[in-house]
């Protein structure tokens, strides 16, 4: 059974700093990219952060030099260190692993943690 958990959201003050943690399990889980997504209200689920299965990362412009992404192929575990932290940034994050292969792309998803940025 495929599950994707994550944790360390919670309520921050501006300029302040959060570590988002998903732990993979029921995958292999070296051989997927990982992605952190967020959502905030009323707008549309958008990429924040990305690293791929040789380490390499990509962020959106919003986060670069704020967030870092980061694995542990040994734990499972995917991190997002977050910086800086603003009050756009206020969202439900979302992890996300994804394999392509051929044309087909197969993709786990988190349930999901609220992050807050507010004083």
């Amino acid at each position: 059974q495929v599950q994707l958990v994550e944790s360390g959201g919670g309520l921050v003050q501006p300029g302040g700093s959060l570590r988002l943690a998903c732990a993979a399990s029921g995958f292999r889980f070296s051989s997927y990219a990982m992605n952190w997504y967020r959502q905030a209200p009323g707008k549309e689920r958008e990429l924040a952060a990305h690293i791929s299965t040789d380490d390499s990362t990509n962020y959106a412009d919003s986060v670069k030099g704020r967030f870092t992404i980061s694995r542990d192929n040994a734990k499972n575990t995917v991190y997002l260190q977050m910086n800086s932290l603003k009050p756009e940034d206020t969202a439900v994050y979302y992890c996300n692993a994804a394999k392509w292969l051929f044309n087909n792309v197969y993709q786990y998803w988190g349930q999901g943690t609220q992050v807050t940025v507010s004083s």
